[in-house]
């Protein structure tokens, strides 16, 4: 469909953002098919800054006989009031029906949870109508990413950490092949102008003088000034979302108050043992997780396996054995921990079981 467009359009440029908004989908599938017809040599990037593309001799040959719109009914006209700190999403892109899993952008299958009496990706785009920004927050591996992943097709990612720089977030001056300096635009530029969700991972790894960038950009102003390209001023356009994951007890974690904030929904993310039952993970693997985990809530001890161990645990039983797999548990456990760990996976596996290691040469 995207290539259809451009075809039928060749002596024009386009942005993902106005192709998104004629084909009625999401500027995320949209960026997505244009990134691949641009690598296969059915598309071409014209600009960086906005980045926009155009048809190349051979889009028509990869292009759909022709575009067959899906066009939700209109919404009612009647107006309501939202918080200032973000504006609504755009009409469609938002509020989708959720029944049963929802695909994430690699092709995993996100099974919705309960969150106030319906399903979590639909609560989430409520927020995002309303322009209420939510942070997630839990122990890694507990699917705070996927969620946010399943919520939001049209996600724009950037990946938190102690040496995210402004740069990083607004965009910095990169030389091309010819010499030139070019400034390119960073997550949160793309992410205003094409009314997009930006997701900052790990929010509260990066430095607080950085992350104050993004603010002007979520409370009533929704602009921000990119000192760095000469006072260049970026408006977000409407539909454009902030929603933040924190894992607290990292280390160097820190939820500031300036962040907090922010984020006026904050939704603590656990594992669903349960989930990992239905998904058919071992049920020795799931007693452990809980028991772990209670004892972890007891402090007892401070690590118990999440959705993520669990997961890697089924995978490594199937292409190796169970008891491969329960070693492995106790390897990824902190040392700290470890002896406990053990023994709460001897119990439940029938044997003693140590971190998997490499024997004797064969």
């Amino acid at each position: 469909m995207v290539a259809r467009l451009l075809a039928d359009n060749a002596n024009d440029s386009h942005t993902p953002g106005t192709i998104a908004r004629t084909l009625n989908r999401s500027a995320g599938a949209v960026g997505n098919a244009l990134k691949t017809l641009v690598d296969q040599g059915h598309a071409q990037t014209v600009s960086a800054a906005p980045l926009a593309y155009r048809a190349t001799a051979t889009t028509t040959s990869v292009a759909a006989p022709a575009i067959v719109l899906n066009v939700s009914p209109p919404r009612s006209t009647k107006k309501t009031r939202t918080p200032s700190t973000s504006a609504p999403a755009k009409a469609g892109t938002s509020t989708l029906p959720v029944s049963g899993p929802v695909m994430r952008p690699n092709g995993m299958a996100y099974h919705p949870r309960q969150l106030s009496g319906m399903p979590d990706v639909t609560a989430l785009r409520k927020l995002r109508d309303a322009g209420v920004a939510a942070l997630m927050y839990g122990p890694p591996g507990t699917g705070k990413t996927s969620v946010v992943e399943a919520a939001f097709p049209d996600l724009v990612t950037i990946q938190g950490d102690g040496d995210t720089t402004v740069g990083d977030l607004v965009g910095e001056y990169s030389q091309t092949g010819d010499g030139r300096w070019v400034f390119i635009h960073g997550p949160l530029v793309r992410a205003m102008r094409e009314g997009r969700t930006l997701f900052v991972d790990d929010a509260t790894l990066i430095p607080p003088s950085v992350l104050a960038v993004v603010y002007p950009a979520m409370d009533g102003r929704r602009q921000i000034i990119i000192k760095a390209n000469g006072g260049e001023t970026v408006d977000a356009t409407t539909g454009f979302y902030v929603v933040a994951g924190h894992n607290p007890g990292v280390h160097g974690a820190v939820l500031t108050d300036a962040l907090s904030s922010r984020f006026s929904a904050q939704i603590h993310v656990s594992t669903d043992y349960d989930l990992a039952t239905q998904l058919k993970v071992d049920r020795r693997a799931v007693k452990v997780a809980r028991n772990l985990a209670t004892r972890q809530a007891n402090g007892e001890v401070g690590w118990a396996p999440q959705l993520r161990e669990l997961l890697a645990f089924q995978k490594i039983a199937e292409v190796l054995d169970a008891t491969t797999a329960a070693g492995n548990l106790i390897g990824a456990a902190p040392e700290d921990d470890r002896a406990t760990v053990a023994a709460v996976v001897r119990d439940a596996f029938g044997c003693p079981v140590g971190p998997l290691s490499l024997g004797p040469r064969i």
